[in-house]
C-alpha cells in the first residue's frame, strides 16, 4: 500500500507517523496525482498543533501533512477538463502532499513547464504564491523602501526577489545566520530579534514605505509603528494583528493562473527556488524539525520515489 506522512492527533512532533494508507479516490472536479515532491511549509507543523485556516473545518485523524505538491496524473474525477493521465502537474493538494498519492483541485492546480523541475514546481503552490499575492497587494513603486520580515524563510525568499524585480528597496529581516542568503538576493540585511527597529530605521534613515510581514507576534508589534501608513502593512505570519494595527491579512487569489505566472518566472529566470535542503518521504519528520525550529533557508523538499 503506498505510504503518507500524518499526524493522529494535535501535538507535537510526537503525533506524527508514516503509515499506509488507501490511494484516494477523485472527487468532481479533482485530480489523483503521484506524488513526485511536496513542499515543506510552516503552516503544515501550525496544523499539527491545532491551527485551523480561516473558514476551514478540522479534518479527520490522521490528517496527512503537506500544503504544496507537484506530480504526474493518475486518474481524473467527474467533470475534469483540460488535464489527462500522464500530465505534470503541481498545486494546492486537498488530501495532503506528504504521500505517494493525493489529489489537486483542478481550481488550484497547474500544469508543470517542462523547464521546471518537480522540486521546484512543489514549492510554487503556498511559498511562492503568497509571495506574489502579496507583493501585487502592496504594489510597492519603484525606488520605494519594503521592509519584509522573516525574510529568510520560504516565503520571504521569493518576495524579496519579486520586489526587486519591481526595483523596490528592500531591508530583509532575517537571523544573523541568514545574512549573506538575503543580501545575496539584493537585499539589506538586518538581523531580526530583539531591537529589530532600530536597526531598521538605521537601515532606512529616510523610513520605510511598507512592511510585508512573515513572523507575526512580538516582531510584528515592534515594526508597524515605522510606517505613516498603516494600511501598508501585510500580513501572513500574523493576521489577526495586522488587522488590529491597521493593516490586513495577505490576500491570497488561489487560483491556477498564479500558479501559471509563477511558475513562467521561475522558467524565464526572474525567480530562483532556493530549494536548499531535500528529504525522501521517510525524513519527512526530520524535514519539519528543520522548518519548525527556524534553521531552514529558503524551501525544504521532499522527494518522493517514482
Amino acid at each position: 500500500m503506498p505510504k503518507a506522512y500524518v499526524f493522529t492527533r494535535n501535538g507535537g512532533p510526537e503525533v506524527e507517523a508514516l503509515v499506509e494508507q488507501d490511494v484516494p479516490v477523485p472527487g468532481p472536479g479533482e485530480l489523483l496525482v503521484a506524488v513526485r515532491a511536496a513542499g515543506v511549509n510552516p503552516v503544515d507543523w501550525k496544523l499539527r498543533t491545532g491551527y485551523i485556516r480561516p473558514g476551514s473545518e478540522p479534518q479527520p485523524f490522521p490528517t496527512v501533512f503537506g500544503s504544496e505538491a507537484a506530480g504526474v496524473v493518475e486518474g481524473l474525477g467527474p467533470g475534469v477538463e483540460g488535464f489527462t493521465v500522464g500530465d505534470e502537474v503541481f498545486g494546492n493538494p486537498v488530501t495532503g502532499g506528504y504521500a505517494e498519492y493525493t489529489l489537486l483541485p483542478v481550481a488550484v492546480t497547474a500544469h508543470k513547464p517542462a523547464g521546471l523541475s518537480f522540486a521546484d514546481a512543489a514549492v510554487l503552490p503556498v511559498a511562492a504564491a503568497t509571495a506574489y499575492d502579496g507583493v501585487r497587494q502592496l504594489g510597492p513603486a519603484p525606488g520605494s523602501t519594503l521592509l519584509i520580515t522573516g525574510a529568510g524563510g520560504g516565503v520571504g525568499v521569493f518576495a524579496v526577489q519579486l520586489a526587486r524585480h519591481a526595483g523596490v528597496h528592500v531591508i530583509a529581516a532575517a537571523s544573523a545566520a541568514k545574512k549573506d542568503f538575503v543580501e545575496s538576493l539584493g537585499a539589506v540585511h538586518v538581523e531580526s530579534g530583539p531591537g529589530l527597529a532600530d536597526r531598521v530605521r538605521a537601515a532606512a534613515p529616510d523610513g520605510v514605505d511598507a512592511i510585508f510581514d512573515l513572523v507575526g507576534g512580538d516582531t510584528l508589534r515592534s515594526v508597524a509603528p515605522l510606517l505613516a501608513d498603516p494600511a501598508k502593512l501585510i500580513s501572513a505570519g500574523g493576521k489577526p494583528l495586522a488587522v488590529e494595527l491597521g493593516g490586513a491579512a495577505v490576500a491570497r487569489a488561489r487560483t491556477a493562473a498564479v500558479l501559471d505566472e509563477v511558475a513562467n518566472l521561475v522558467v524565464t529566470g526572474v525567480l530562483r527556488t532556493h530549494v536548499t535542503a531535500t528529504f525522501p518521504l521517510s525524513g519527512a519528520g526530520e524535514a519539519l524539525r528543520s522548518v519548525e525550529n527556524g534553521h531552514a533557508r529558503g524551501k525544504t523538499v521532499l522527494e518522493v520515489d517514482a
